[in-house]
């Protein structure tokens, strides 16, 4: 079953009259929400000991966690764009957004266990023009979809080009991408980019084989990753936010994509927002570069490599 331009023309529309419609109603500017994970017994035969070392992801020390990224963000807020290049073919530049006063100004959310459980992520709303590279993902699973060699190019942070592995012909490969990840659209933008601190929730995914079973909320938090769609913003741009730890504001609300509601809000907003999270082993090195072109490493051979992260490696070696 396929719908036809035009049906798919009246979904978008759809879709963002109903986002619209909900805002309205539920301002997201004056709610908030907690999500937290477990698994069920379908886990499989080792559901209690999974259910016991998730217990441990979901409780572990926040400001712990805060403080180690504030390291990571310290680094990032000098970056005039972020390289990150895998061990595969993904190689992307990432623009960030330059700050007026980097003494009480941030670009990335220094996110703790507050809102989303667990534990911890920075991510920020890059600028679309002059983010462009490829994101090549091995294997991963999205909306309870299994990909093989997810490759995405980005042009201006749109998506250009795609493919994937999971049939042998081509234009099954991209029927199933532009289906399943782009419909109702033809493109999306890079909505959000993260780096995912939760190294023990990414060691104790590995272990019970587990990868493909849990959700988002804690798939976001294993690993650097990108969101196509809305930024994490969306209907807040105008709305000041400021991070717990420091009090700086978050200054990266908006890209050139969502600036549209100023004009037409019906063009700002995709009402899709899909996390790609890279795994550890398949990074080469993330860097931040200054304006003058300094490199300054944050993960580099998968290992994160900003003095004062140590503890986000101990999981690895256990």
């Amino acid at each position: 079953l396929r719908l036809s331009p035009e049906q798919q023309k009246q979904y978008q529309e759809l879709t963002s009259t109903l986002g619209q419609l909900r805002n309205r109603y539920i301002p997201q500017q004056e709610t908030s929400f907690t999500l937290v994970s477990f698994p069920s017994p379908e886990i499989g035969s080792d559901f209690e000991a999974i259910f016991s070392d998730v217990v441990d992801i979901n409780t572990l020390d926040s400001r712990q966690y805060e403080r180690i990224q504030q390291k990571i963000i310290d680094v990032l807020d000098l970056a005039d764009w972020v390289h990150i290049k895998g061990t595969n073919r993904t190689d992307i530049k990432v623009k960030m957004h330059s700050i007026p006063h980097p003494d009480r100004q941030t670009n990335f959310v220094n996110c703790g266990a507050d809102i989303n459980i667990p534990v911890g992520e920075v991510f920020t709303t890059p600028l679309l023009t002059a983010t462009s590279g490829v994101l090549h993902i091995e294997e991963t699973y999205l909306g309870g979809l299994k990909y093989c060699n997810l490759e995405l190019t980005f042009k201006d942070g749109y998506v250009t080009d795609y493919s994937c592995t999971n049939f042998d012909d081509d234009k099954e490969n991209r029927k199933y991408v532009e289906e399943n990840l782009l419909f109702p659209h033809k493109t999306l933008p890079i909505g959000e980019f993260a780096i995912g601190t939760n190294t023990l929730a990414y060691v104790i995914a590995k272990k019970y084989g587990i990868l493909h079973l849990l959700p988002i909320l804690i798939i976001e938090k294993m690993g650097p990753h990108f969101a196509l769609g809305d930024s994490c913003f969306t209907f807040e741009e105008d709305a000041p936010a400021y991070n717990v730890l420091n009090n700086k504001e978050i200054i990266a609300r908006e890209n050139e994509k969502t600036a549209l509601r100023k004009t037409d809000v019906k063009k700002a907003y995709v009402f899709r927002h899909i996390d790609i999270t890279i795994p550890y082993e398949s990074i080469a090195f993330i860097s931040a570069v200054t304006q003058t072109g300094k490199r300054i490493d944050i993960i580099r051979d998968g290992r994160f490599v900003v003095e004062g992260t140590e503890d986000l490696n101990k999981p690895f070696d256990t």
